[in-house]
């Protein structure tokens, strides 16, 4: 098995704050995850959806998947893209997470290449970014465990495994104004987005 090589893409949720799907999400006419896939590809030979809506995706990427463990929130994504990724580490983003960043992504990669850990992720201040960031499948059976003890949180999860953080200062110097995990969840988010991406043209 190789260690790096899968890329997930995390399309459920229930999108109530944006009024609408955000798997659905267009961005200069194109689907937003359109145009992630094509970015991952550039980095990644295996290409993971997971949604509760896979006719959404039919062609579009390696593998579609669905929760296996079913209503438990992301944590429920994250364990579904690592029961079907086919290398050991797996590189997880949003469906919503517009701006990807590549050369952060091969930086994680260096991090964590020589390293036993169960995940790679991102400080902010005394929080964490659980998205843009490196799961192992060893993490698979510890999420199995924290799910069936009712506990949805991917930070209490993190808290009690082997994860090697990387500080904001290091991430900074990738993305200073952080916008590599700007999430749209809001209609606000959203026309703040086009607005900005308009205004760059």
């Amino acid at each position: 098995m190789k260690k790096f090589g899968t890329a997930v893409i995390l399309a459920g949720g229930k999108s109530t704050r944006m009024g609408f799907d955000k798997q659905l999400l267009i961005i200069n006419e194109r689907r937003l995850m359109y145009g992630l896939v094509s970015k991952l590809k550039q980095e990644f030979s295996e290409i993971i959806i997971v949604t509760n809506k896979p006719e959404h995706y039919q062609g579009l990427g390696d593998k579609i998947t669905s929760d296996i463990i079913v209503g438990k929130g992301p944590l429920s994504g994250i364990h579904a893209g690592l029961s079907k990724a086919s290398n050991e580490f797996s590189y997880f983003i949003a469906c919503d997470m517009p701006n990807l960043n590549i050369e952060y992504i091969r930086y994680m990669k260096e991090k964590i290449k020589h390293i036993d850990t169960f995940a790679c992720i991102t400080r902010f201040g005394s929080w964490i970014e659980p998205f843009n960031a490196f799961y192992s499948k060893k993490l698979k059976g510890k999420i199995e465990e924290h799910l069936f003890s009712d506990n949805k949180s991917i930070n209490s999860l993190l808290a009690k495994t082997d994860v090697h953080y990387i500080s904001e200062e290091e991430a900074r110097k990738f993305s200073p104004n952080w916008d590599m995990f700007l999430n749209l969840n809001t209609k606000e988010d959203l026309n703040d987005f086009l607005s900005k991406i308009a205004n760059e043209y």
